[in-house]
């Protein structure tokens, strides 16, 4: 049974980056619906479509000019719904979507989103439970003592995603560690390519302990339903933060489950988010529940795929992709309950940074029971780097069952059958301060 959509003319602009993982999600969710996919990517303007995908290529970190230069192209053209993937891409998207007069969040909301330092702010003047948080330029670095820093206290950047650059600092000599890893990163090529903002300070905050756990929420005219509270089973005590194992529905009490929709709900309500995915982290511990972070676009990389809705038993099932393309544009489904079977997804950490040679195990992991789905989507021969410098996996593990317990097992099981051979990255020499020996 499927429902009936009347799409032949429904045209869908999704902001992306042009290597991002969902993006060939969505387009496989587009065709399936009929839908014309119009896509904005950060694809180098100067080649004539290399992707062959006729995206309008802007610059993320310039989003009211990439807003512009999208809606220039599109000017006259009929557009019926606005999607953001990843964080870099949600601003600009939002100011696309005003100027095109569709449902989508204000643009101060989204820079929000993107600004831990801003984040902490809404929240705390929202009366919602934050750490104390101080922003500090890297020249001179402060004196704990001196700067009121307490430990143990967390060292992150101001505006990077995926617990990329987070650290765990516990005395006054980790924390001088800490800020100079981050530095160290910030002004690396990688991430001075990217342009994002406030890449000279540091935020430090207090360490919240207790369990974490993520939500994934659809926004309405500002209602916010969630759509699952994802399981953390594995501890993030630091001194990183990488993420594996997300497990849904949870192994918390009823209590303690309506706290944290009730927070989810107060924080969007705080950033003024009204309309579209979201993708948040809370900390639960003996106090309540802390909101950590909140991003106006979906879960990341292929996690979307742990989630699966029907309207009932008779129903083919849909990914999250496709319930939120229904949602963007107004079609039927966009309402369907998520399916009640356990499911989870490992994101496949890091163990060390290198290049990957070799991947060896993936068809012992694909016949477990209770693996659905094996995805490598690192490249082999490419520098892959761990965490807190890394904010890409080596791939995805998916596991369906009964319980919550039976999922977490299969991914454990599947991982522990993976192997992954890395080797260290030869360091590059300059040829004019090599020396060659002659004769």
């Amino acid at each position: 049974m499927s429902l009936p959509l009347d799409s032949s003319t429904k045209r869908l602009l999704v902001f992306t980056s042009k290597l991002g993982y969902q993006t060939r999600s969505f387009a496989e969710a587009v065709r399936k619906l009929g839908i014309e996919l119009l896509l904005a990517t950060d694809r180098c303007h100067q080649l004539e479509d290399p992707w062959g995908d006729r995206a309008i290529p802007v610059r993320f970190e310039e989003p009211e000019a990439a807003a512009a230069s999208v809606l220039e192209a599109l000017r006259g053209q009929q557009v019926d719904g606005v999607l953001a993937l990843g964080d870099r891409t949600a601003v600009a998207a939002a100011y696309a979507a005003r100027g095109l007069g569709v449902w989508h969040n204000h643009p101060a909301s989204v820079e929000a989103c993107h600004n831990k330092r801003r984040m902490r702010e809404v929240f705390r003047d929202a009366g919602l439970r934050v750490p104390w948080f101080k922003t500090f330029p890297f020249f001179p670095v402060p004196e704990p003592s001196l700067a009121g820093i307490s430990f143990p206290c967390v060292v992150k950047p101001v505006s990077l995603s995926a617990s990329q650059g987070v650290i765990r600092a516990n005395n006054r000599d980790e924390f001088s560690a800490a800020v100079e890893r981050v530095r160290r990163l910030l002004e690396s090529a990688e991430v001075r390519a990217s342009r994002e903002p406030n890449l000279d300070c540091v935020l430090v905050e207090g360490y919240i302990g207790g369990k974490e756990v993520a939500v994934e929420g659809l926004l309405t005219g500002g209602a916010l339903r969630v759509l699952a509270i994802f399981d953390k089973p594995d501890p993030l005590e630091g001194p990183f933060f990488e993420e594996t194992i997300y497990v849904t529905p949870p192994r918390l009490g009823e209590t303690q489950q309506r706290a944290i929709e009730l927070c989810a709900k107060d924080a969007v309500r705080a950033l003024g988010l009204m309309h579209g995915p979201i993708h948040a982290e809370f900390r639960v511990n003996e106090e309540g529940v802390w909101p950590l972070e909140v991003a106006a676009r979906p879960i990341g990389g292929l996690c979307s795929r742990a989630l699966r809705f029907a309207l009932d038993e008779k129903t083919e099932s849909i990914y999250l992709e496709e319930l939120l393309v229904r949602h963007a544009l107004g079609l039927p489904g966009a309402d369907w309950p998520r399916e009640p079977a356990a499911s989870g997804v490992m994101m496949i950490p890091v163990p060390k940074s290198g290049v990957l040679e070799r991947v060896e195990g993936e068809e012992a992991a694909r016949g477990l029971p209770g693996i659905a789905e094996v995805e490598i989507t690192a490249r082999l021969h490419d520098y892959i780097a761990a965490w807190p410098e890394g904010s890409s996996y080596l791939g995805f593990l998916f596991a369906r069952g009964e319980r919550p317990e039976e999922v977490e097992a299969a991914l454990r099981e599947a991982h522990a059958k993976l192997r992954f051979t890395l080797s260290p990255r030869m360091p590059v020499e300059h040829p004019v301060t090599r020396r060659v020996a002659i004769g």
